[in-house]
């Protein structure tokens, strides 16, 4: 007989700073970063004992059960065997850690601590294991917490995604970023979709603030809430976000 299925909350995480100082031998960035966590998340019901990916909810469409997938990889790597349901509540490809936080969540559930390892899968991942509030760097296996600070987010999520390694391709080919640009991925991730430009510039008029994109996109946020926003704003879906410790 089946053990009874759990149930896994997977919080999404935003990168309010990014700063890239370096790259390694073997072609991973060196990051410093603060990041946080949001209280969306996606919700997973594991089945211990048992195979398969499943996914439903609003941000599901084209994911589809495979080996790569950051929780079956998850499950690889901390020997367990397991199917699992995923409602997915986080955009994929918007930068805020979605496939991340589902093998965080399996890497909990699982009692598996080791930062380092669960870097190799997804550079967002120990973060997403650790959680609350934290100064991130190596390649995302070094978290220092920091102490919780309460704050409404708003995120604009676009209708496309941004490919990590892609962007941090357009970024080694650009020229050295300032170290007061707030995220120094963005640049790169324009490159990469121009209509992320398009977009910042849409939501600035907007809002009459100025946005960061989060990581390497493709959501763009602001500090503070801004709940009308989505009338101004077609095409996008606007979320009043809070950070969690």
């Amino acid at each position: 007989m089946s053990a009874s299925p759990i149930s896994l909350i997977a919080p999404a995480k935003l990168t309010l700073s990014l700063q890239v100082t370096g790259t390694r031998d073997d072609g991973y960035h060196l990051i410093d970063a603060e990041m946080v966590t949001l209280d969306i998340a996606d919700v997973l019901t594991v089945n211990e004992g048992e195979r398969g990916l499943s996914f439903d909810g609003l941000q599901a469409q084209g994911l589809t059960d495979s080996d790569d997938n950051l929780v079956s990889r998850a499950l690889r790597q901390c020997g367990r065997q397991a199917r699992v349901h995923i409602q997915k509540n986080i955009p994929h490809g918007g930068g805020l850690g979605g496939g991340s936080a589902d093998a965080a969540a399996i890497f909990r559930w699982a009692n598996y601590q080791d930062l380092e390892a669960a870097s190799r899968i997804g550079a967002d991942i120990p973060f997403c294991m650790v959680g609350g509030r934290a100064r991130v760097r190596g390649i995302g296996e070094i978290i220092e917490p920091l102490p919780f600070v309460a704050r409404a987010i708003t995120l604009i999520l676009l209708p496309f995604g941004v490919s990590t390694p892609v962007v941090y391709r357009a970024f080694d080919a650009l020229p050295p970023q300032s170290d007061e640009i707030v995220n120094q991925l963005e640049a790169a991730a324009m490159v990469v979709e121009p209509r992320l430009a398009v977009w910042k510039q849409r939501i600035e008029e907007a809002s009459g603030a100025v946005p960061v994109l989060a990581g390497s996109g493709s959501t763009w946020w602001l500090d503070g809430e801004y709940p009308n926003l989505g009338e101004r704003l077609p095409g996008a879906i606007v979320v009043v976000t809070h950070t969690t410790p």
